[in-house]
C-alpha cells in the first residue's frame, strides 16, 4: 500500500486542491450539480480555525434541562451497522467501534445516557437536521455543504481516503480513477460528490459498505473510493483486495452532527469533548481503536489536536 502524508505548503496550488478533494472521511448527503464544485470546500485551515471552539464551558455549568434532546437525559444517536473500525455492530449485538466508544464516554462526562439506533448513511444528516436524531455518529466530514444542514462539534479525528482494489488490478492509486471505469461509492458519501463533482464522473452507487466492497472483491467494479478507516476495516487478509493507496489530510476534521439550531446541545458535547481528551480517555480510545496509532506522534500529525483551541492532550 502506498501512503502519503501530503505537504501543504510546498506542493503546487493545483496539487493542493487535488489532495484537499482527495482527503475525506465519513459520510453525509452530497449535492449534485451541473457544473465542478469541491467536494470538501469548508474542510481547509481556515475553516478549521474558524469553527474550533476557543474555550468550552466548564462540566459543572452544563444545564441538561436546556439541552433539548428527545428524550430526557438520554442521547439518540443516529449511526451505522457495517463501518468497522468506527462504527458497526458487534456479534453480539452492540453499537461499537471508535466513534460510537467515544460518544458513550463523552456522554458518561454529562451524565447521560447513549442509545444508538442504525440508519443509511444518505439519510443521517437530514434525519439530524429534522430532530429524529440527537446526534448523528459517522466519522461525518464537516463541509460548508453540510453545515447547511446541520451543526458540529469540534473536531474529534482527521480525514483519510482510500482506494481499493483486487490485488492485481491496474488501478494504482488516484491517478488512475478515470472515465470509463467502474469505481464504487457509498452513496451520499463525500467520495460520493468527490467522483460527481469534482471529476464529473458517474461512480457506481452502493447503499452500504458491505455491499460496495463485495462488489470489488467478486470483480463487478474496478475500485471503491472510501473513507480509509472503513476500507481498513473491510480488507481482510486471503481476499485478494488491498488499500492501493490512501492520502491524510489533517485540516479535514470529523465531527458529531448536531441540529444546527441547538448551540446547547453542541456546546455540551465540546465540554465533554474537552473533558475526554484531558483525562487521557481519547488517546486511549485511539490507540485501542487505530493500531497504526498507537502513540501521540501518530494521532497528531502534523501538529494537529483535537477538541477546543484550549485544551491540552496529557502529557505522556
Amino acid at each position: 500500500m502506498k501512503f502519503k502524508a501530503p505537504k501543504w505548503l510546498s506542493v503546487a496550488p493545483v496539487a493542493a486542491a487535488l489532495v484537499i478533494s482527495l482527503a475525506a472521511c465519513g459520510g453525509g448527503t452530497s449535492e449534485p450539480s451541473g457544473s465542478p464544485t469541491d467536494a470538501l470546500a469548508g474542510s481547509d485551515q481556515k475553516s478549521l480555525d474558524t469553527f474550533t471552539t476557543a474555550e468550552v464551558t466548564p462540566l459543572d455549568k452544563i444545564d441538561k434541562s436546556k439541552l433539548g434532546l428527545i428524550t430526557d437525559d438520554t442521547l439518540r444517536v443516529g449511526t451505522l451497522s457495517d463501518a468497522p473500525p468506527n462504527i458497526f455492530i458487534d456479534p453480539s449485538g452492540k453499537f461499537t467501534g471508535y466513534d460510537n466508544e467515544l460518544l458513550r464516554a463523552i456522554g458518561d462526562k454529562l451524565g447521560l445516557k447513549v442509545e444508538f439506533a442504525s440508519t443509511d448513511f444518505s439519510a443521517l444528516l437530514s434525519q439530524v437536521g429534522n430532530k429524529q436524531f440527537d446526534v448523528g455518529s459517522s466519522s461525518i466530514s464537516t463541509t460548508d455543504a453540510r453545515r447547511k444542514t446541520v451543526g458540529f462539534t469540534n473536531g474529534y479525528d482527521f480525514g483519510y481516503m482510500a482506494i481499493v482494489t483486487k490485488s492485481d488490478s491496474k488501478v494504482t492509486g488516484f491517478a488512475d480513477v478515470k472515465e470509463g471505469l467502474r469505481i464504487g461509492v457509498v452513496q451520499g458519501t463525500v467520495q460520493d460528490d468527490y467522483m460527481t463533482n469534482t471529476l464529473k464522473i458517474e461512480p457506481v452507487r452502493f447503499p452500504d459498505y458491505n455491499t460496495v466492497y463485495g462488489n470489488v472483491k467478486n470483480g463487478q467494479i474496478d475500485a471503491w473510493v472510501a473513507p480509509s478507516q472503513q476500507a481498513e476495516g473491510q480488507v481482510k487478509e486471503g481476499d485478494n483486495t488491498k488499500i492501493a493507496e490512501k492520502v491524510v489530510n489533517t485540516q479535514n476534521f470529523t465531527a458529531y452532527a448536531v441540529n444546527k439550531d441547538n448551540q446547547p446541545l453542541i456546546d455540551a458535547l465540546n465540554s465533554g469533548l474537552d473533558a475526554v481528551i484531558a483525562d487521557g480517555t481519547w488517546a486511549k480510545l485511539t490507540a485501542e481503536w487505530y493500531k497504526d496509532r498507537p502513540t501521540a506522534a501518530e494521532q497528531t500529525p502534523q501538529g494537529w489536536k483535537p477538541g477546543s483551541k484550549a485544551v491540552q492532550l496529557p502529557a505522556k
